[in-house]
Formats: C-alpha cells, sequence, structure tokens
C-alpha cells in the first residue's frame, strides 16, 4: 500500500509510480528536509504534498469513495475498516469480515474500561 523512495531520481520514481494502480508514495529527496508524501492512483499522482502519512490514509479512502473506485483485491478488507469503521462514510453495509473486525474492538474497548474502572 505504500512505497518509499530515498534519494531516488525523479526519472525512476516517475517510471515506478506510473506502473502502480493505487498507492501512497513517500519521496525522500538529497538535501531536503520536507518529504513528498501523495497518492498515486492509475500510475497518476493525484494528489501531491499531503504532509503526512495519515492524512494521505484518509484521503486515499476519501478520494476512492468519492470517485466510486473499486478497491485493489489485495487491499479490500483494509480500506474497508478504514472508510466503514474509522471514517463512517457508509458504516451501515458490513462485509462480515470488517463487522466481526468492529465487534472484537468495541468488546476490547468495554473490557479496557471496566479494567480501567476497578483500577481507579
Amino acid at each position: 500500500m505504500c512505497l518509499l523512495f530515498q534519494d531516488a531520481d525523479e526519472d525512476g520514481v516517475s517510471q515506478d509510480l506510473s506502473e502502480q494502480r493505487m498507492k501512497i508514495y513517500k519521496i525522500k529527496a538529497v538535501g531536503s528536509e520536507e518529504d513528498d508524501i501523495g497518492i498515486v492512483l492509475e500510475g497518476v499522482r493525484v494528489m501531491p504534498a499531503l504532509g503526512n502519512f495519515p492524512r494521505a490514509c484518509a484521503m486515499l479512502v476519501e478520494l476512492t469513495y468519492a470517485v466510486n473506485l473499486a478497491y485493489p483485491k489485495e487491499l479490500k478488507y483494509t480500506l474497508e475498516v478504514f472508510q466503514k469503521t474509522f471514517l463512517e462514510l457508509d458504516c451501515a453495509k458490513l462485509s462480515p469480515k470488517v463487522n466481526s473486525l468492529k465487534n472484537k474492538l468495541l468488546l476490547f474497548f468495554v473490557y479496557s474500561v471496566c479494567y480501567y474502572k476497578t483500577l481507579v
């Protein structure tokens, strides 16, 4: 889901990114303090300079949702969890795997709160 380029030449990076379907990339240039973190869809840099990885993750899910793109097969459940559980977009329709994870996370949260209350 993420590509990291460090001290790479611009032509090599552009060629690698042109072969990607849906990725978050991070380019660390020589002599630059700022990293270029962005999104590439179908080989095109659609959102460069997002600043940080969490923002890039959120923007990837939101962009995919807004443009109604199909998730890549290998990232389907990961991106569905981001979209429906964390961002609460279209959260009424959960796949069985994501629903199971959500229930386990809620149960863990309840147990954690109950345990914390016994310590205080």
